[in-house]
């Protein structure tokens, strides 16, 4: 497995693995035991680098992750969030990033991995009655006391990034980052490469939307939170499946899957870009570090970009876009 580094010292696998759904959000089917063979393979597969939160779950997927890799646990990068607030059937109570809120989500965290600590934490959403410099003093103090290796910030903009910079260093940002969501290229990719900060690019399979797998709403449960998405509503998903189809062209020519081919442009847009799809299952896994050994030619992505057009994509990422950082 291929390394690269966030920020300038913590070093990871090329892909990592984003836990979320082993936890029910797409859906209410999810298996605990084909979890805990999923994590283990990663690691024998080289993945070093696993991702989840607090709200996850909510709160159940910590415990999973954290059970699943205890036997390993001084060869992985452990990552975990706060900033949501959730009770325990999911419903949301708003963002928080006061001092005394991030030290207690925290130990939560702490005690849910099993393990004394975050090797990587990040702020989830911003709190906006709360500056950012007072939560990343406060994620500077975990550091101090060992309990946090290195804090990442989430869907961040450009200022706000440069003002927590300033603070404590930021070791990468997370945002959404795909073949078709690609508004982190309108300034804060360029703002981490300025500041030597890495990016971890969550969703790079669009949620499912770029495998092929999926072809019409009906595809998903009926409890799977895409069915409120709007990329996955009407128009706008038939013409965001064209532009699937439309790439299949570049697919059938490096001989891989729709799925490989969304990883392997992640990857190649550039060596400080480390792509977390989520999966439950080995199969889809193996197939997903499988694309690392992918290598696009600058024709290939030149065409995928007259293909897919940066700005094609139909739709918000989110129902509701207020809590993302512009």
């Amino acid at each position: 497995m291929l390394k690269r580094r966030l920020g300038s010292t913590l070093e990871v696998s090329a892909i990592g693995l984003g836990c979320m759904s082993m936890s029910g959000t797409y859906g209410t089917e999810f298996d605990d035991a084909e979890s805990r063979a999923t994590l283990h393979r990663a690691v024998e597969l080289g993945i070093t680098l696993f991702d989840t939160a607090d709200v996850y779950g909510p709160f159940a997927n910590e415990s999973v992750v954290g059970h699943g890799l205890r036997d390993v646990r001084d060869q992985v990068v452990l990552s975990t969030k706060f900033g949501f607030v959730r009770d325990s059937t999911g419903r949301n109570y708003g963002y928080n990033g006061t001092p005394a809120y991030v030290r207690q989500s925290c130990d939560l965290s702490l005690q849910r991995l099993g393990t004394d600590r975050i090797d990587l934490y990040w702020q989830h959403r911003l709190d906006p009655d709360t500056p950012i410099e007072e939560t990343v003093g406060a994620m500077a103090e975990l550091v101090a006391a060992g309990k946090v290796g290195h804090i990442g910030l989430c869907e961040v903009g450009p200022e706000t990034l440069r003002r927590a910079h300033a603070v404590h260093p930021i070791a990468a940002v997370q945002s959404e980052y795909s073949l078709q969501s690609r508004d982190v290229e309108n300034g804060i990719r360029q703002t981490c490469r300025e500041l030597g900060i890495g990016f971890v690019a969550y969703s790079p399979l669009g949620r499912g939307l770029l495998t092929g797998a999926i072809t019409q709403a009906s595809d998903l449960a009926a409890d799977d939170w895409r069915q409120s998405s709007p990329r996955f509503q009407g128009d706008a998903l038939e013409r965001n499946l064209a532009l699937v189809e439309a790439s299949r062209e570049v697919a059938a020519e490096l001989g891989c899957s729709l799925a490989q081919l969304a990883l392997a442009w992640v990857l190649a847009q550039g060596d400080d870009v480390v792509p977390i799809p989520g999966t439950k299952r080995r199969t889809y896994l193996e197939q997903n570090v499988a694309a690392t050994e992918l290598v696009l030619s600058a024709r290939q992505l030149a065409r995928l970009a007259e293909l897919v057009p940066p700005d094609a994509v139909q739709g918000d990422r989110y129902a509701d876009m207020s809590a993302i950082d512009a």
